[in-house]
């Protein structure tokens, strides 16, 4: 499960999303996520088709994209059954104090849908984006709160690093887990409890290549003189090209389109 993990992971290809300016695919993905909350019920095709296409066009393996899921599925699991059995309404079953509803079986259907949309969605930003080009994108975003004093180069950093260090952790988490194994560890087998309680002994040694490895990253920048954006200049400057705006566009259209399908057709 550790290594089926894909968001933070950068998948090298030729294609037309990897070629986008990353100041495009940052505000698509947020476009993407917003639309996925104002979507109801049929809405959601409109997002599975848009999704498909992007992913066709990424040329990243869907079996890739997908496997990603496989991380996340007891959160899955967990918000279906709470919307299933915590929302009031018509019911269609009941046992004791337990109950399931028409309008709970319907919202745990959306909020599931939503769930899986939008981390497909989130992971093919990352997927064909490298870690300097979505810096240069957030901070060219986000450079207007300078006026206010907001170190926007810092926090691009800070949230690139992040994101990247997220399939590092994963796979240092993997190399304990079979380390442990190799010395008679079980992490398979038992209760869900007793599972989590075997999980305890691999922290500290997470932690402790966490911190190294934060060691190792704050020293190399200081060797190549790092000391945040002030004065810095960049080596290839973000430009838009036609197909960046054409991308906005298309970008207006799905969400003019989203918002028209929720207030006209209720979908």
């Amino acid at each position: 499960m550790i290594r089926d993990i894909t968001i933070g992971q950068y998948y090298p290809a030729d294609s037309l999303l990897h070629r986008l300016d990353p100041r495009v695919k940052l505000i698509g993905t947020i476009v993407y996520i917003a639309s996925l909350f104002i979507f109801r019920s049929w809405g959601y095709l409109i997002g599975i088709v848009m999704l498909a296409g992007m992913i066709a066009l990424s040329k990243v393996p869907f079996k890739f994209m997908v496997k990603g899921l496989k991380a996340v599925w007891v959160l899955l699991i967990f918000t279906m059954a709470l919307n299933i059995f915590m929302t009031p309404g018509t019911a269609v079953w009941s046992w004791k104090f337990l109950k399931i509803t028409e309008e709970g079986l319907s919202m745990a259907f959306k909020m599931g849908m939503r769930l899986v949309l939008l981390i497909i969605g989130a992971s093919i930003m990352t997927l064909t984006t490298t870690p300097n080009k979505l810096t240069d994108a957030m901070e060219s975003l986000f450079r207007p709160l300078k006026v206010i004093h907001v170190p926007v180069h810092e926090i691009s950093m800070m949230m690139s690093i992040a994101l990247r260090f997220i399939p590092i952790l994963m796979e240092e988490t993997d190399k304990i887990m079979k380390a442990q194994q190799a010395r008679g560890a079980d992490f398979e087998t038992g209760s869900i409890f007793r599972r989590v309680k075997a999980m305890v002994p691999l922290l500290v040694p997470l932690f402790v290549s966490a911190f190294r490895r934060a060691n190792d990253l704050a020293m190399a920048m200081e060797a190549r003189c790092y000391h945040g954006g002030d004065g810095r200049t960049q080596m290839k400057p973000l430009r838009y090209a036609t197909r960046d705006y054409l991308a906005y566009l298309f970008l207006l259209v799905y969400l003019g389109a989203t918002i028209a399908l929720r207030v006209i057709m209720h979908w």
